[in-house]
C-alpha cells in the first residue's frame, strides 16, 4: 500500500466522520458506526505527517503550508462545528491543521535535540519531555482538534517508527484516552503496516490540503438544505 492509498483511505474515513457528525442525529445507531469509522482517519494523517517530515526537502515550507491551510480552514470549521452568532471569533475550538502544525514543530524540535545531544541520552530525554509537554500544553490552550492527545499521537509515530509493537501499544493507549469510540482508531495501524514506503502516483498536493475545508463547507451546505 503506497502513500496515495493511505491518503485516500484517510480522506474517505474523514468524510464519513464529518458527514455523520453533520447529517446524522447523535441518537441514531448510524452515528456511532459512522464516527467509529471516522476514527481511522487521524492516526493515518499523523503517520503521513511524520513520513512527510522525514522525507521532505524543506520542513520550513511544510510548516508554512500547514499554517496557511490552518488559517484557510478555520472559517469553514467554525461555520460547521462552532455554533452561535459569534462562531468566527469563537476560540472554543481550532481545526485539525493547527494540531498538525504544532505536532510537526514538536517533532522538528525533538529531531534537533537528538542531533545536538546524540552523545547525552539524559539531556536528550529531558529536553524531549519538555518539548512534548510544551506542545501538548499549547494544543490544549488553543483548543485544537484532538488537543494534547493529537500531539502525543504524532510524537509516538515519530519516536517509535522503527518499533512496530511499541508503536501499537502507545497508539492504543493514546486512542483510549480521547473518546470512548477512539479505540477504533487503532485499527488504522493495519493499513499503516501495509505501507510499502513508496509515494505512489503523484497528484497535486494542494488537492489533499484543500479537501479538508472544501468538504466541510459542502457538508454544511447539505445539512442546511435538508
Amino acid at each position: 500500500m503506497n502513500g496515495l492509498s493511505l491518503k485516500l483511505i484517510a480522506m474517505f474515513t474523514m468524510l464519513i466522520d464529518h458527514a455523520t457528525a453533520q447529517l446524522i442525529p447523535g441518537s441514531s445507531p448510524l452515528w456511532f458506526i459512522g464516527r467509529s469509522i471516522g476514527r481511522l482517519a487521524f492516526p493515518i494523517f499523523c503517520f503521513l505527517l511524520v513520513e512527510g517530515f522525514l522525507h521532505t526537502r524543506s520542513v520550513r515550507n511544510y510548516l508554512i503550508r500547514l499554517g496557511i491551510f490552518a488559517m484557510i480552514s478555520e472559517i469553514p470549521f467554525d461555520i460547521a462545528f462552532i455554533k452561535g452568532e459569534n462562531f468566527i471569533d469563537n476560540l472554543s475550538g481550532q481545526n485539525i491543521y493547527f494540531t498538525l502544525f504544532i505536532g510537526l514543530f514538536v517533532i522538528l524540535l525533538i529531531q534537533l535535540v537528538e542531533n545536538k545531544y546524540r552523545y547525552s541520552s539524559t539531556m536528550t530525554f529531558i529536553l524531549t519531555i519538555i518539548i512534548i509537554l510544551t506542545g501538548c500544553q499549547l494544543a490544549e490552550f488553543l483548543r485544537t482538534d484532538y488537543g494534547a492527545m493529537g500531539i502525543l499521537m504524532i510524537v509516538c509515530f515519530y519516536l517509535f517508527r522503527n518499533n512496530k509493537w511499541l508503536l501499537l501499544l502507545t497508539i492504543f493507549l493514546v486512542n483510549q484516552t480521547i473518546l470512548s469510540i477512539q479505540g477504533f482508531g487503532t485499527i488504522s495501524l493495519l493499513f499503516i503496516w501495509l505501507y510499502n514506503g513508496e509515494r505512489g502516483p503523484k497528484l497535486n498536493k494542494y488537492i489533499f490540503y484543500a479537501f479538508y475545508p472544501v468538504h466541510i463547507l459542502i457538508l454544511h451546505w447539505i445539512s442546511t438544505v435538508i
